[in-house]
């Protein structure tokens, strides 16, 4: 019979496994592999990730990282901006196409409607042996040849049949510049040549290595992918099952991180959009469900998060006046002294890593 897990011990053994239960010491690329990638939409969350997760993390690591193309910033999971170390993110995405083939449904999908969609793939290929492209010139490019159709529509369809990647300074610190695309293959030249395309089974190994014990639903909705019942079946062997508390069943591997319970868990802030809360269907291991609406906005935001004792407790941001940043944190229940105090020291170091410059003064702000 299957051990039961509480929610408490999915909470300690995913928060070590995300490395919060302490602060590691690894490269950028040893990171990012063992998270199976970063959620990156904008620049600097991913920043704020690593820096919540690694001893002695600098901005400049990852900006360096990326580069000198060991990590690359494009579409992966769920067809949504990640970084990913250049090993990965070749043998991953071609297992990815059935989900960037999904990204093309609602208004795009009416916008191409009847149109030789190989023939613009194509075409939007080509147009790259001239040089990287920002979306909307490789959109205007097409539109000139295809005059009826929507400059937009034609970029979504080269973006979701042609893995890009985001050029340096795009998804950099602080960059919000229009990104420059070029597909992988010519954006990591020979190495690319020598790369293995993963199977599902990889993948979905490494999911539960970086966000285990977890069930066959979470593994899709971290992915996109679809199918992971044969996957499982398949993988049986070598995998071990547990039993949730509202009688789910919860994949592992074996040797696989699972901490006492007990174990106590660090003050963290959490980036936006972090991984933490976007790879398993049921987030109670990690919030609570009433919370959600907090965290999670109407017009797509995830916001940063306050862990206390591994369980999301608030939300921060960094507002910014001149040469002056303060954290804004916004609890959803009264904190403990000792915990308002950890929270609040965590809230300094990170504006110490954030910080813009030289003599900005750093406060923190209790809502």
């Amino acid at each position: 019979m299957a051990a039961l897990l509480s929610r408490r011990a999915l909470n300690r053994a995913t928060l070590a496994r995300q490395m919060l239960l302490a602060r590691r010491k690894a490269t950028v690329a040893e990171a990012i592999e063992k998270l199976a990638g970063l959620q990156a939409q904008a620049p600097n969350p991913p920043y704020i990730g690593l820096w919540s997760r690694l001893e002695g993390f600098r901005r400049e690591q990852l900006t360096d990282a990326l580069r000198k193309r060991r990590v690359v910033r494009m579409s992966t999971l769920r067809a949504t901006l990640h970084l990913m170390t250049a090993r990965d993110a070749l043998a991953w995405r071609p297992l990815l196409e059935a989900v960037h083939q999904r990204g093309l449904s609602g208004e795009h999908s009416r916008a191409l409607e009847g149109i030789d969609r190989a023939a613009v793939v194509a075409a939007g290929a080509a147009l790259f042996d001239e040089g990287p492209l920002t979306a909307t010139a490789l959109g205007q490019a097409l539109a000139a040849r295809w005059k009826d159709r929507a400059p937009a529509s034609l970029a979504a369809l080269i973006r979701n049949n042609v893995p890009l990647v985001h050029l340096p300074p795009a998804g950099s610190w602080n960059s919000h510049q229009n990104a420059q695309l070029q597909p992988i293959a010519q954006w990591l030249g020979d190495s690319a040549a020598d790369a293995n395309a993963a199977t599902q089974d990889d993948l979905l190994l490494r999911y539960l290595a970086a966000f285990g014990p977890a069930t066959l639903a979470d593994a899709g909705a971290w992915s996109g992918l679809t199918g992971w019942k044969a996957v499982a079946e398949r993988l049986k062997p070598q995998l071990r099952m547990f039993v949730g508390e509202e009688g789910q069943e919860l994949f592992d591997l074996p040797r696989a991180p699972r901490p006492d319970p007990d174990t106590p868990a660090p003050p963290r802030l959490v980036a936006e959009w972090d991984n933490l809360l976007l790879s398993h269907v049921d987030r109670s291991r990690v919030m609570s469900e009433a919370h959600r609406a907090r965290v999670f906005t109407v017009n797509g935001i995830v916001r940063g998060t306050v862990l206390l004792d591994g369980l999301v407790s608030g939300t921060w941001k960094i507002e910014r006046a001149k040469n002056a940043a303060t954290v804004v944190l916004e609890p959803f229940a009264r904190w403990s002294k000792a915990d308002r105090l950890g929270v609040q020291e965590e809230a300094m170091r990170l504006l110490a890593f954030a910080a813009d410059g030289e003599g900005e003064r750093h406060d923190v702000r209790v809502l």
